[in-house]
């Protein structure tokens, strides 16, 4: 499977991660399968491109914006950061849906937050975080 198509299989996947953490029942069985079967599918998939490619990109490496460019110049590099943030991004986006859940938030307020999330990662987990710490009554059931 070539690059451009693994890029694919991991973007459709994950999307389809999104639409069933925004739209469906948070079931212990849906919320499992995400956390366990997408998240660490994603996270596996990175780990075998990071452990066959990684040493081999030439110049890439962490310790200036040169080698990190490097790596990215790489389609191993490219796909291997693209998984990275597919996988990270859920991952918080899951962390989110638990607390909002957890806290009483409503699902229809929850869900431009995790949109937010899906398509700007740090601003999503940002604006729940604003919300959370400002709007306590007003977006959260307190059960006062």
């Amino acid at each position: 499977m070539s690059f451009a198509q693994l890029f694919s299989l991991a973007s459709t996947a994950a999307l389809f991660g999104w639409a069933c953490l925004i739209l469906l029942p948070r079931h212990p069985l849906i919320t499992g399968g995400l956390r366990y079967g997408l998240i660490g599918g994603l996270s596996t998939g990175y780990t075998v491109l990071i452990m066959l490619f990684f040493f081999r990109i030439e110049g890439g490496g962490f310790g200036s914006i040169g080698e990190v460019r490097a790596l990215f110049l790489s389609d191993a590099g490219l796909l291997a950061g693209w998984i990275h943030y597919l996988a990270f991004d859920l991952f918080v986006g899951m962390w989110i849906a638990s607390e909002a859940d957890r806290t009483g938030m409503s699902r229809i307020l929850q869900a431009p937050l995790l949109v937010a999330t899906f398509m700007f990662g740090p601003i999503g987990l940002l604006l729940f975080l604003v919300c959370r710490a400002i709007q306590p009554r007003l977006l959260f059931r307190t059960g006062e």
